[in-house]
């Protein structure tokens, strides 16, 4: 059974930093590509970034696009995201994503088959 596990949230000013880590393990089969969502209450689950787990590219949303950085460990069983310039708008809570598929949508949340539990990121002063 495949485990997601994020670890790094927190509290952090505005114009600050935060990497978030999703520890991947019990997997059998690698994954196609690993996304982070995020989710502020009263609003629908957000693409924010995803990377092709073999090759490495990287895809980002519009409103964190060169803020935030998605990348994997060479040993491919942690993923990560390094988030920059944190606005108050940021904060919401983040989940890590495993994709089966090689023909799906990478920043359509249905489209993902495993999810980790999720970690919260406030930024405010």
């Amino acid at each position: 059974q495949v485990q997601l596990v994020e670890s790094g949230g927190g509290l952090v000013q505005p114009g600050g930093s935060l990497r978030l880590s999703c520890a991947v393990s019990g997997h059998t089969f690698s994954p196609y590509v690993m996304g982070w969502f995020r989710q502020a209450p009263g609003k629908e689950r957000e693409f924010v970034g995803a990377i092709f787990w073999d090759v490495g590219n990287t895809y980002y949303g519009d409103s964190v696009a060169g803020r935030f950085t998605v990348a994997r460990d060479d040993a491919k069983t942690t993923l990560y995201l390094q988030m920059d310039s944190l606005k108050p708008e940021d904060t919401a809570v983040y989940y890590c994503a495993f994709q089966v598929s090689d023909d799906a949508d990478i920043n359509i949340a249905t489209e993902y088959d495993y999810w980790g539990q999720g970690t919260q990121v406030t930024v405010s002063s």
